[in-house]
């Protein structure tokens, strides 16, 4: 890791608090130059809140935040020239073109990138004449990353950028993402969507009740499982309840526990676990209602730190 003074954000003992609720409750986060960095966790996990402090929309509490070594307090103008953001919802004017609006937003720079360019690489060159009151979702967002990179900047906030959008469109902006990544930029992501993190993130903080539970590449944290795989199954109803213990107890199984009427392994060897789970199943004469089986995700290692859902409210 650079030093503090190389780091495009850091972040130390960062603080929020809205009377009794602590949005932000002592967040730590060092991100190098180039790197996506993304932050991980439930809708009310303090993500959101942890960035617009970063992008200057807050006045943290308590903490440091540095960005490319310049703070919010002294550093402001220039700042605004090497940040771009992208928020939850960005609201643009409806009745401006798409064209207008990038030019409107390279207007705010001193330098930055050409109009055309920004229009052609967000692929929205076939609607640059058109109304923003009249695109669609995915465009919306295109146009919105549009505005936030004309700039050309070093380092780039992403606050839930596909949210809402059908697959087709995620896609799309992950393809936009991933070619700015590749000019060295840094970008901070967040987001609630586990495939989305395992595929654009170099590392990833996931974080709930506002603090930081874990760190660390996404193959590291979900290595940390120790377990390969995740079953899922669950009975009939009316069924008696099965006891984690002694599921626990079945070849290759790692840790077993009950999840929202639903039990789940993770193991080691799929291969022993599920002839293993089928045999105890007959032998109790219990009747499976379903049964899948995936690899380890981010989501698997959430739900191991917290017991719950990633996308639970």
């Amino acid at each position: 890791m650079p030093s503090t003074a190389n780091l495009a954000l850091r972040v130390e003992g960062l603080r929020k608090h809205y009377g009794d609720v602590r949005a932000v409750d002592g967040v730590d986060i060092a991100v190098p130059p180039g790197e996506c960095f993304g932050l991980l966790g439930p809708n009310g996990a303090g993500k959101t809140t942890t960035i617009e402090v970063c992008e200057g929309l807050l006045t943290p509490d308590a903490g440091i935040v540095e960005l490319l070594g310049l703070r919010w307090d002294h550093d402001e103008h220039e700042l605004r020239e090497r940040l771009g953001i992208q928020l939850q919802e960005t609201q643009l004017a409806e009745k401006l073109t798409v064209e207008e609006t990038v030019r409107l937003f390279r207007s705010f720079y001193a330098k930055g990138r050409p109009v055309d360019d920004v229009i052609r690489v967000v692929q929205l060159d076939e609607k640059r004449d058109a109304r923003v009151g009249k695109l669609s979702g995915g465009q919306k967002q295109r146009l919105a990353l549009a505005c936030a990179i004309v700039g050309d900047p070093d380092l780039i906030f992403l606050d839930e950028p596909t949210t809402g959008l059908d697959p087709q469109s995620r896609r799309q902006l992950w393809d936009l993402i991933t070619d700015f990544k590749r000019l060295g930029r840094t970008i901070i992501l967040t987001t609630h969507y586990m495939d989305e993190a395992e595929i654009l993130c170099d590392r990833v903080a996931i974080v709930d009740h506002g603090k930081v539970i874990a760190l660390g590449t996404p193959l590291q944290l979900i290595a940390s499982l120790g377990a390969e795989h995740v079953v899922k199954f669950a009975v009939v109803q009316g069924s008696p309840t099965l006891d984690e213990a002694t599921l626990g107890s079945l070849d290759g199984v790692r840790v077993a526990r009950a999840v929202a009427g639903e039990y789940e392994l993770q193991v080691g060897a799929l291969h022993q676990t599920v002839p293993a789970l089928l045999a105890f199943l007959a032998s109790r004469q219990l009747e499976l209602a379903q049964l899948t089986t995936h690899s380890a995700t981010l989501e698997d290692v959430f739900v191991s730190l917290t017991g719950r859902q990633l996308r639970d409210e």
